[in-house]
């Protein structure tokens, strides 16, 4: 009951003329960065955070909120009607919804995904109000070498989950925890790779980190695969489903829901493993197994429902732990971290009010992606129609705007144009982007939870290992080390029995 009430406070504050533009403002851009091919909301939200320092952080959120549920919704958009996800998690979308523009159905895909992103993001959304507070009081009881445990995993699972293989995620992951050393060691007050320079004393802004790593890389990569020509648009039609569309959907929308949203509440799970398990699913239990890869409405309906369901259980470790799982999770941990807000256990009980509107614009923004996303799809279609070149110069100048903005020195500007191209060579050898942004937050919190588990230890390595709860994260990070091993192991064992059998 206190959850509900706290739950019913946060929205007398979200429903205030001022917080509910907010919150418009929030989900109307981040439907139209979802919408472009190259942009998304970690971007979105990295250059809106300099933008924001004025404001007050519950208003800053609730703004922030919109932007990650809108983007969501926009990303179906562009895989719908162009065949190109405007996120990566909407990757399984193209399969099915492509296939039934072009077949004259684009209109009833588009209003599946809609109407499915609002279901799973409400029934989401409710879980994230039981699950979050159970999740803390779990954390609370937690020491020193057990956060340093569950930290540890965060970074081995994110590296070792994203990208086409391990070593490229632990090559990333390497990048980040470098580059959050860089500053003075608040222990022993020395410099680490400072190389004399006074400006990177108090190390690289997270901001700037971000700003550079998603916006400039990314602008600057898009830029460069950009070919000549247009876009080919398949119409819209018009956007609602038929009674037929909706029995097939519901089902989709629901098991889409319940595969999406511990796949998003585990660190590092993410949004494109339940989506690949929801088409999955679909196409087993779908009665029109025929029209898979012929435009099968279940194909986007269990999809997007878990894109949007993830999305919502990212949420999860990032309020309850403080451990992000996707790149727009990071980035908005950068922005309280920002604020001097540390998510973890003690958010709720000290920034109470800020969680719970969090939490209820969340609720709002759903509804109102719903009443944008239906009637309004015509509209955002002109925006895939911006020229490119004046997008990117655009992301560029307030890219530039918004790292200068966090100190006000010209140093700044250099560093963002140092990691704008980290990003861009990062992109251009498929190694991914989100282990380094987690290895520049959550290495230096690592780092010293690691020191105040030795200091209780006296220097002893033991005080690393904690209670049964470390244990218990350590078997699950050598698990997941060794199962590269243990499968090739196996895979050799029944090749040599299959060549044994054969002479």
């Amino acid at each position: 009951m206190d959850n509900l009430n706290s739950l019913l406070d946060g929205f007398a504050a979200i429903l205030t003329p001022g917080n509910l533009l907010i919150a418009l403002i929030g989900v109307t851009i981040g439907t139209a960065v979802g919408m472009l091919p190259g942009l998304g909301t970690a971007m979105a939200i990295a250059l809106l955070l300099p933008i924001t320092y004025g404001m007050e952080p519950t208003q800053a959120f609730i703004m922030f909120g919109g932007i990650f549920y809108g983007g969501m919704y926009g990303g179906s958009t562009t895989a719908i009607l162009l065949n190109t996800p405007g996120q990566s998690s909407s990757v399984v979308t193209v399969l099915e919804g492509f296939k039934m523009a072009k077949n004259g159905r684009g209109g009833q895909a588009l209003a599946t995904a809609a109407i499915g992103s609002f279901v799973a993001g409400t029934i989401a959304t409710v879980a994230l109000v039981f699950v979050t507070p159970i999740t803390v009081d779990f954390a609370i009881g937690l020491g020193a070498p057990e956060y340093f445990a569950i930290m540890v995993l965060a970074l081995v699972a994110t590296a070792s989950v994203l990208g086409s293989s391990r070593i490229r995620g632990f090559a990333s992951l390497l990048v980040g925890l470098v580059i959050g050393t860089i500053g003075i060691d608040a222990v022993t007050g020395q410099q680490r790779l400072t190389y004399g320079m006074p400006e990177l004393a108090n190390g690289i802004d997270i901001v700037v980190v971000a700003v550079g790593a998603f916006a400039v890389g990314e602008a600057l990569w898009t830029a460069a695969r950009r070919r000549n020509g247009k876009d080919e648009i398949v119409p819209v039609g018009r956007v609602w489903m038929g009674r037929g569309d909706w029995r097939r959907s519901w089902g989709p929308w629901l098991r889409g829901s319940a595969l999406g949203f511990p796949f998003g509440a585990v660190p590092a799970g993410g949004a494109e493993v339940p989506t690949f398990l929801s088409y999955v699913t679909e196409r087993r239990l779908s009665k029109h197994k025929s029209e898979f890869g012929n435009g099968a409405i279940e194909g986007v309906a269990g999809p997007e429902a878990a894109n949007n369901a993830s999305a919502a259980g990212t949420l999860v470790p990032m309020l309850a732990l403080g451990l992000p799982c996707n790149a727009t999770a990071a980035v908005m941990l950068a922005a309280f971290q920002t604020y001097g807000i540390q998510p973890g256990p003690l958010l709720f009980e000290q920034e109470s009010a800020l969680v719970w509107t969090l939490i209820a614009g969340l609720f709002v923004g759903n509804a109102m992606l719903l009443v944008l996303n239906m009637p309004l799809i015509p509209v955002w279609v002109k925006l895939l129609r911006i020229p490119k070149p004046y997008l990117f110069a655009g992301i560029l100048f307030f890219a530039s705007m918004g790292a200068y903005a966090t100190s006000g020195q010209a140093f700044e500007l250099y560093v963002l144009l140092a990691l704008g191209l980290l990003g861009l060579g990062m992109r251009r050898f498929g190694i991914p982007m989100l282990p380094m942004i987690v290895g520049v937050i959550l290495g230096p919190m690592a780092e010293r939870q690691a020191r105040m588990s030795l200091q209780l230890s006296g220097g002893d390595l033991s005080g690393l290992v904690g209670g049964p709860v470390a244990w218990t994260v350590y078997g699950i990070i050598a698990v997941i080390a060794l199962w590269p091993l243990a499968m090739l192991v196996r895979r050799r064992a029944v090749r040599d029995r299959e060549a044994v059998a054969a002479g």
